[in-house]
């Protein structure tokens, strides 16, 4: 077995389906790496991050294999892998991590020391994070496998779930850690700023926590329309009504004990009248007005240290505008950085195999194959209140 297909950046607002070389147990610098499986890919989702790079605000390079949420059953095991064997089901999250260094031991895996040489932090298919292939394809390579995966406990009952299961990867867990570090809990009222894949999962995270009121808030009329299906509160950010004063209207108060940013520093208009032109301090300034004193701010959202389409010289260098003396004012907490998956991957696995949470209906999950992913990408770019999961060997297919 030596073919292999994946989806390929080639610049901006370009990506294709290409063949790619069939992955080997070795890591970036060509080093052996006995310590991981290949995986035949059983799901792999488009990300908001992935469109991040595509419309050309990253420095990523023209023929990086795109993918970071990736779902698939062993294929071949490495001599030193000791937990798994072939033919498992498993998730894997997003962050590379070793499993050895601090960080890891301290479950920061969203800022491994080991697996990227320019920096904390690795994840598959994203520039700058340590040069891992990335799993919009059919077939790749997991390193530190022992650790990484998250291994299904029933392949039967994992197919029947598969579609929110497939969530686990990235965009459950991500929503997720941004509610819990938002502080959010029994009775808590909420904003998520977003309706976007992640923004919904964030939202559903919020109610899975027990929180009394959940508001969405974005500039995109699907969105809301999608948000409001699925049970949340909306406010519409392209009114030229302020964000408090739209709060103020459901809750009775201009003020929120938590706010989700899920947007990141493509944020466009927040708040008031301007949708159309971005502005990527906006979410962080709005969240800072909304929320209560002492109140908690969770930042799942994207943000980059290099944007070469930025709205001016700073935002090139990652640079914000914020009204932090607001924030520092009113003893805010502020949350940033890559989810840590595997600090709850487990516990919301359960939830989805016990029917807790039902995330794919929540955002909108459409499976489509392989050679479809640059529509799905053409798709997700334009708004729709999707989630695109790339099917490669038509399996999600046959479980429907």
């Amino acid at each position: 077995m030596s073919s292999n297909r994946g989806v390929v950046y080639l610049g901006q607002s370009q990506v294709e389906v290409q063949a790619i070389p069939f992955p080997k147990l070795v890591n970036p610098l060509g080093q052996s790496a006995e310590h991981g499986v290949i995986l035949k890919v059983l799901s792999t989702n488009i990300c908001g991050s992935d469109q991040h790079m595509v419309r050309g605000r990253t420095t990523a390079l023209a023929g990086l294999v795109l993918g970071h949420e990736i779902t698939g059953e062993v294929l071949e095991v490495g001599r030193d892998v000791e937990t798994l064997k072939k033919g498992d089901l498993v998730s894997v999250p997003f962050n590379v991590a070793c499993g050895r260094c601090r960080t890891c031991k301290e479950q920061h895996t969203g800022v491994c020391l080991s697996v990227n040489p320019s920096r904390a932090g690795g994840a598959y298919g994203y520039v700058d994070m340590g040069g891992w292939i990335g799993g919009q394809a059919e077939y790749v390579m997991v390193p530190y496998a022992d650790f990484n995966l998250l291994k299904f406990p029933d392949r039967d009952r994992a197919m029947e779930k598969i579609r929110d299961l497939t969530c686990l990867s990235d965009i459950l867990p991500t929503g997720y850690h941004g509610a819990v570090t938002a502080g959010v809990g029994p009775g808590s009222t909420v904003y998520v700023a977003g309706a976007g894949p992640v923004g919904l999962a964030a939202a559903a995270s919020a109610r899975l926590l027990g929180a009394a009121v959940v508001i969405v808030g974005d500039v995109n009329p699907a969105r809301l329309v999608h948000a409001r299906k699925v049970g949340f509160e909306t406010v519409d950010l392209s009114l030229d009504v302020s964000l408090a004063d739209q709060i103020a209207a459901i809750l009775g108060t201009p003020e929120v004990d938590s706010a989700i940013d899920a947007v990141g520093f493509e944020a466009r208009g927040h708040g008031h009248a301007g949708s159309q032109g971005e502005a990527p301090a906006t979410v962080l300034n709005s969240l800072m007005e909304i929320t209560r004193a002492a109140g908690k701010i969770g930042i799942p959202g994207l943000y980059v240290t290099d944007d070469p389409g930025g709205v001016d010289k700073a935002a090139k260098s990652g640079a914000l505008s914020l009204r932090f003396g607001l924030g520092w004012a009113k003893s805010h907490s502020f949350h940033t950085g890559q989810t840590p998956v595997m600090k709850y991957n487990r516990a919301l696995m359960q939830a989805i195999l016990w029917d807790r949470i039902h995330i794919a209906d929540i955002v909108g999950v459409q499976v489509i194959s392989l050679d479809e992913a640059p529509s799905g990408y053409a798709e997700f770019d334009a708004g729709v209140p999707k989630k695109f999961v790339i099917d490669p060997h038509r399996q999600l297919a046959k479980a429907a």
